[in-house]
Parts: structure tokens; sequence; C-alpha cells
């Protein structure tokens, strides 16, 4: 009976020694983890597809790299969540690098002249259109407020930028309208969050 006391003992010593301060190192360790992995490394979304209905739902804002535009009301963005982009973690450039990588964007609120494609001819200011577009984002870092995914699998989201010489945070959008490269878009499903007052006075000035 002794010696169960005895190693009863030493049960409980090696408990108070040991086992107390594993289970207090995981207590703290497991939410600093989750810290790190959501805000230091986050989590990327490759493609307009991989982007949950949620994101659209709560209007989250991501940022990233935009690396092509499409036209000129459309671009790609390359997602870096989380920080050390550019230093610590690598933004690819080849378009192989690229391929099933970057989530489509199509600006919200407004309508663009477009392209030629599909055999028809390029609208007017097309190409003036685009140039703009790519002069505010292209290479640049640019965030975006997801509001929807359209038919087309793109994710409709209203951009903003910092550009010199003030480095203000600037909406696309409405950048596009004052300068006269776009207009309102009043289709059906058009979406503005919070810019449809600035989308109309940044048009009505450019008329």
């Amino acid at each position: 009976m002794g010696e169960d006391d005895s190693e009863l003992t030493t049960a409980d010593r090696l408990v108070q020694k040991i086992w107390r301060p594993v289970v207090v190192a995981v207590g703290l360790g497991i939410p600093f983890v989750f810290l790190i992995r959501k805000k230091v490394i986050g989590h990327r979304y490759a493609t307009a597809e991989h982007i949950p209905p949620e994101a659209f739902a709560r209007r989250e804002t991501i940022r990233g790299r935009a690396v092509a535009v499409g036209d000129s009301d459309n671009f790609r963005l390359y997602h870096t969540p989380g920080i050390g982009w550019g230093w610590m973690r690598h933004i690819p450039t080849a378009r192989k690098d690229l391929k099933k990588q970057t989530i489509a964007i199509r600006i919200a609120g407004v309508d663009a002249p477009e392209g030629a494609h599909f055999g028809m001819p390029a609208q007017p200011m097309a190409a003036e259109s685009k140039e703009f577009l790519t002069s505010m984002v292209l290479n640049r870092t640019v965030k975006v407020q997801l509001l929807s995914r359209d038919q087309y699998g793109r994710a409709v989201a209203m951009a903003y930028v910092r550009n010199p010489p003030f480095y203000r945070l600037k909406n696309v959008s409405v950048e596009m309208c004052r300068a006269g490269m776009a207009c309102l878009y009043v289709a059906k499903g058009a979406q503005y969050s919070t810019h449809l007052d600035d989308l109309k006075k940044a048009e009505y000035r450019a008329q």
C-alpha cells in the first residue's frame, strides 16, 4: 500500500511538472497558430471559382497584384493575402506560372466600350478606355470588394488603387467615369456597392 501511495505521488508530481505546462502551451499555441495562419499567411483564392459564396455575401475585401488587363472593364488579379509578398513570397510573372492562378475581375458599376471580339468590331473609344484602365491597375496593388459572380464566372467587384503623386485611395469605376472612359451601368443586376452617387456625379461631370 505504501508503494502505491509513493507511485501516485510521483505521478502527481509528473502531472504538475510536465502535463500542466504542456496543456498551457497547447492552449496558448493553438490561437497563435490560427493568428499566424489567418493574418500572416492568409488563405489565397487561386481563381474566382475558389471564392466561396459567403465571401460575396459579406462583401469581403481582398488585395492582390493586377497582372493583366483583358478589356476596358476587366483585369486579372493575383490574390496576395497575408504579408511578405515581393520579398519573402514570390508573385509569378510568367504566363505559364499564372495559369489558373488569377481571379478574373469584372469592374462593378460601369459599362466600358469593348474591343473587337467574336467577329464584332471594336466600339468607339475602346482602345483609349483599355489604355486608361491599364495605366491605373496593371502591375499595381489593387484592393477589391467582392460583390458577386457573373454568368461568365468572373468576380464582380469594386476596385481601388493608390497611385502617385499623393497615393489617395481611388475607386477605379469612379475614375473611369470621371475621365469619360466608361458610363454608369444600368442593366438588370447592376451593382454599385456604396458608390452609386459618386458614379452619377462623375458621369455627369464628364459629359
